[in-house]
C-alpha cells in the first residue's frame, strides 16, 4: 500500500511542477504563447483559472496523500527490531574486568631483585 501511496506522490509532485512550470508570474504563459486559438476556445482568463484550480488541487492532494499515508505503515506486534533486542539483552553495568595478572607468564624472565 506504501508504494501506491509513493506512485501517487510522485505523479501528482510531477504534474504540480509541470502546472506550476507552464504558469508565468505576470500572466503570459502558456495562455499568451497559445496565441488566437485559446483566446477563440476557452478564453485567456479562463486557461489562467484552469491553472490556478489544478495548481491548488494537485497541491493539496499531494499534502493529502503525505498526511495520510503513515496511517498504512505496518506496526510490528511483539517483534522488535535486532538494536532493540541487543538492548534488551545488555547488562546494565560494563561487565569487571580482571586487572591481575593470577596466571603467571610461563616463559618470562624472572627478575632477581638482589642482582639490583
Amino acid at each position: 500500500m506504501l508504494i501506491v501511496f509513493g506512485i501517487l506522490i510522485i505523479l501528482a509532485s510531477v504534474i504540480l511542477g509541470l502546472i506550476v512550470l507552464v504558469q508565468n508570474p505576470k500572466g503570459g504563459g502558456l495562455s499568451g504563447s497559445l496565441g488566437g486559438f485559446s483566446n477563440q476556445l476557452m478564453g485567456v482568463k479562463q486557461t489562467t483559472d484552469v491553472l490556478e484550480k489544478g495548481t491548488w488541487v494537485f497541491a493539496s492532494l499531494v499534502a493529502i496523500l503525505c498526511i495520510v499515508s503513515p496511517v498504512f505503515i505496518p506496526v510490528a506486534s511483539g517483534t522488535s527490531s535486532k538494536n532493540d533486542e541487543l538492548i534488551k539483552n545488555a547488562p546494565a553495568t560494563a561487565p569487571k574486568t580482571n586487572t591481575t595478572n593470577s596466571v603467571p607468564l610461563q616463559n618470562a624472565p624472572v627478575q632477581d631483585s638482589a642482582k639490583h
